[in-house]
């Protein structure tokens, strides 16, 4: 087989699942998910692996090795990502999230289609494409909510009265951050304002590249219970469709001996399936931003 008709082959396999994938998302969301946003199961699993499959059927006369299967589908899943950057205005970290997932997706897809061709069976070749396309559509129609709770402590070495109002709003943050995607771009909190110390008080959260959560203050218990919902959301590629924070609070607790326990708990709702993986992700970010806030709110409460 000349070079020619080999790069022919890959490409053709590349173009072919990218635009069938585009399709597909076009086509879900116009039908199924465009109102609500959710970004379902089947994109992220089922899609990927049909991808994986029309790239072996492509490749099917290449004698690829394993190592190349692999590589190969590794590339065609980096051209979906990049065209997902362009097409659907995802954001840079969200795509590097999701990356792994998309990955070990085509490569399966394509080893299932490798074996699949191997046995010369259009039945089970049709059998297996249809399958997952009928799995596609039966999670599309369905309805796909899921919220979550993190919680995180620390122990302060402070009366509650002394961290109390660090706790409702709280000086700029001038540490180094220590978390990995922070340091690549992904905004971390940076400080908080109050309009009033009171139940019903605007609150909001100021992160480090500007952006604003807007707060409104549901329970204000002095020295134990600061309970905030929030109002308002920065419209960014790494935010929206993808997560709702819905509420957060701080609860502190008197140990007795001269420190405090505080509790740091954050609600939110994702749009993102499956949860499985998605929500590893979620949980890691929230339980970052609480340490950051609540080391801050130990520095400052100790330092005093």
């Amino acid at each position: 087989m000349s070079s020619k008709t080999f790069n022919l082959s890959l490409l053709t396999g590349f173009l072919f699942s990218n635009l069938f994938a585009l399709v597909i998302i076009g086509l879900t969301g116009y039908f199924f998910t465009n109102k609500s946003g959710v970004m379902i199961y089947s994109e992220f699993v089922i899609l990927p692996l049909l991808m994986g499959m029309i790239n072996s059927w492509f490749w099917k006369n290449l004698s690829l090795s394993s190592r190349a299967v692999v590589g190969y589908s590794c590339l065609s899943g980096l051209t979906a990502i990049l065209l997902s950057f362009v097409f659907l205005k995802e954001g840079i970290i969200c795509l590097l999230i999701v990356s792994p997932l998309i990955f070990c997706c085509m490569i399966a897809g394509a080893f299932i289609g490798r074996v699949i061709l191997k046995r010369q069976s259009q039945k089970l070749n049709v059998s297996v494409f249809s399958l997952l396309v009928v799995l596609f559509i039966t999670d599309a129609v369905q309805e796909h909510h899921y919220e979550n709770m993190v919680a995180d402590e620390i122990v302060i070495k402070a009366s509650p009265e002394e961290i109390w109002r660090n706790v409702v709003s709280f000086e700029p943050i001038k540490k180094k951050n220590d978390y990995w995607l922070f340091n690549i771009g992904m905004p971390s909190p940076a400080a908080t304002t109050v309009t009033g110390h009171y139940k019903g008080a605007g609150r909001k959260c100021i992160f480090s590249n500007g952006y604003i959560f807007d707060e409104k203050i549901v329970t204000y218990e002095v020295n134990k219970d600061l309970t905030f919902d929030i109002t308002g959301q920065p419209r960014d590629p790494e935010i929206m469709g993808h997560i709702d924070i819905l509420r957060g609070q701080f609860i502190l607790k008197d140990n007795g001996n001269g420190t405090t326990t505080v509790i740091g708990n954050s609600w939110y709702k994702l749009h993102v399936f499956p949860t499985w993986y998605y929500n590893i992700w979620a949980e890691s970010i929230t339980r970052n931003v609480h340490l950051r806030v609540m080391e801050h709110i130990k520095e400052l409460s100790e330092k005093r």
